[in-house]
């Protein structure tokens, strides 16, 4: 720990939004670690409450946005504003330990790029959660080839100027974990997923389990064909094949025909293996643009320190010098 602590700033990162009851304990909990070189960041997410208070009441440095932008919003503004080289991102509802920190940057010290607290089994969450989270770490395991354990993870830690390279890629909304992951796996950066337990968060979800549960597998086959897309046109290229095979075989030994719809199921499961093929074409060309852009999506504190609208977050504005 000694190594860490003499080379490397931290940031803590805590996107809130109404808040107001939890998050004070979150951050008395964090100054209570007293991580050296490390600094605490919440963004709020324009509250209604007095999340930005309270936070500024408990010591962090705080951006507000004017109104609601969304969770991927408030981690993209401060991944922008954070000065550490290892910035933790977690929730402000009390869902993740702040005890646990100090062990993911132990791991992110051996030389991880991303560390993930992983759900381990036991933790609080409502049953259709569970489910609808082992349904994505399967699909996100077949698509990347790597054990995913926990794809919805917001509580990690990550480089700095590795996450900065995808930032233009993360949505506004809830589904950033996702895309970070997937995109630090596409990019052959290395991920760990450490076992932690989540609690019961503080306060009422913002989630809707189904309206936001549809909503999000859809993002996620979104992403899936956005950075690995042969893997998700190949097995649906196979299934017209094979029913198209199945029926051919049924007609000719009962009609002796080889049918119409047999030649549409083959010519479609064609078609089909053709688009998967240029569309993983595509998906390189446009990882290796974003990889030839490497750091030059940083950006300096003074973006978003000054008074008023900063340069990259727009309406973005600090509450402490």
């Amino acid at each position: 720990m000694k190594s860490f602590e003499s080379r490397t700033k931290v940031s803590i990162v805590l996107p809130a939004y109404n808040e107001e009851r939890a998050i004070g304990g979150v951050l008395a909990r964090i100054r209570a670690l007293r991580i050296p070189h490390s600094e605490v960041l919440v963004v709020d997410d324009g509250s209604t409450d007095g999340t930005a208070r309270v936070a500024v009441e408990h010591g962090a440095r705080v951006i507000r946005h004017p109104y609601n932008i969304g969770n991927g919003a408030a981690v993209k503004t401060g991944l922008r504003a954070a000065r550490g080289e290892l910035v933790v991102l977690m929730d402000g509802d009390g869902q993740h330990a702040p005890q646990d920190v100090p062990s993911l940057l132990e791991k992110a010290a051996e030389g991880y790029d991303m560390v993930v607290a992983a759900r381990v089994r036991g933790s609080r969450a409502p049953w259709q959660r569970k489910l609808a989270n082992w349904i994505y770490n399967r699909f996100a395991s077949y698509v990347t080839q790597f054990p995913v354990r926990d794809l919805t993870s917001g509580f990690r830690v990550v480089r700095r100027r590795a996450a900065l390279r995808f930032l233009g890629l993360l949505p506004n909304r809830f589904s950033y974990p996702t895309t970070l992951t997937l995109a630090f796996l596409r990019s052959g950066l290395s991920v760990h997923y450490l076992p932690v337990p989540h609690h019961e968060r503080i306060g009422k979800s913002k989630i809707r389990p189904w309206e936001d549960g549809i909503r999000f597998l859809l993002i996620i086959a979104k992403i899936a064909t956005l950075f690995s897309p042969f893997r998700v046109f190949l097995p649906v290229s196979g299934a017209f094949f094979a029913t198209g095979l199945g029926y051919y075989l049924y007609t000719y030994f009962t009609q002796h025909r080889f049918t119409n719809m047999s030649v549409l199921l083959f010519t479609t499961s064609v078609v089909i293996f053709m688009m998967g093929l240029v569309s993983e074409q595509i998906a390189l060309l446009r990882m290796e643009r974003i990889e030839a852009d490497g750091g030059a999506r940083t950006v300096p504190l003074r973006a978003v320190s000054g008074p008023g609208r900063g340069a990259d977050e727009p309406g973005a504005r600090t509450l402490l010098p």
